[in-house]
């Protein structure tokens, strides 16, 4: 969202809340408060960016937002499940990360508490879709052949369309920023990005782009428990 927000040329305003899921109106995040407005998820953000008058992919045509559009539902249904996967049901990463990391906002016992409740919840969606049963190698070959048909439809180009950035970019650098960056107890999910060089040339080109110098800027409050950097 950060990125979208800065392709779009926007001021924005970063905060870090321990309660921001319980803040969201669908209770997913990322979400923002424009007014007396609150809309959350990255799609109804960027139809609420759109009725404002600002959109990335304008200068597509119709077959070019129809394959963006199928390209983002990649994303989503392979990189974002991919990530949920490792963090909640690979039983020592849960352990060793992902219930430590999650509940350190709060005391005990409402931090494990909180904990194994987002736990059910992502296990259960996990079996909704067919991803119970998978396993931690079949789970990192579906990341490998989602980074490959985005690699190929990337290819030498700065951006996934034409010259210009489009919320295909925004949202895959969102991904691929995390999957690199975020500690995990093994790199076998990152070494999978790392594998495709135009990938990690495009998060690096956006990250300066679009966040290095931003971070002093009095109109954006870049707001990270940690400072991440695919350059350093």
């Amino acid at each position: 969202l950060q990125a979208f927000l800065q392709m779009c040329n926007l001021p924005i305003r970063v905060i870090c809340r321990a309660n921001a899921e319980y803040m969201s109106p669908s209770g997913k995040l990322p979400f923002i408060h424009v007014g007396n407005q609150v809309v959350s998820e990255l799609g109804p953000i960027v139809q609420f960016v759109k009725a404002k008058g600002h959109s990335l992919s304008d200068g597509l045509d119709e077959v070019q937002k129809a394959e963006m559009k199928a390209y983002m539902e990649l994303v989503n249904n392979m990189l974002l499940t991919a990530e949920l996967y490792l963090q909640w049901c690979d039983d020592v990463t849960v352990e060793e990360i992902t219930h430590p990391r999650y509940g350190s906002p709060y005391p005990w016992p409402l931090n494990r508490i909180l904990s194994y409740q987002k736990q059910w919840e992502v296990r259960r969606k996990m079996k909704a879709i067919g991803w119970a049963g998978k396993t931690l190698e079949q789970v990192l070959e579906d990341v490998d052949q989602c980074c490959h048909a985005l690699s190929q439809r990337l290819g030498t180009q700065p951006y996934f369309f034409n010259k210009q950035p489009t919320e295909l970019d925004a949202l895959v650098f969102g991904h691929l920023f995390t999957i690199l960056t975020t500690q995990l107890i093994t790199d076998e999910l990152s070494e999978k990005v790392k594998n495709y060089s135009n990938l990690t040339a495009f998060c690096r080109r956006i990250e300066q782009q679009y966040f290095e110098g931003h971070e002093k800027d009095s109109s954006t409050i870049a707001a990270r428990s940690s400072k991440r950097s695919l350059l350093r």
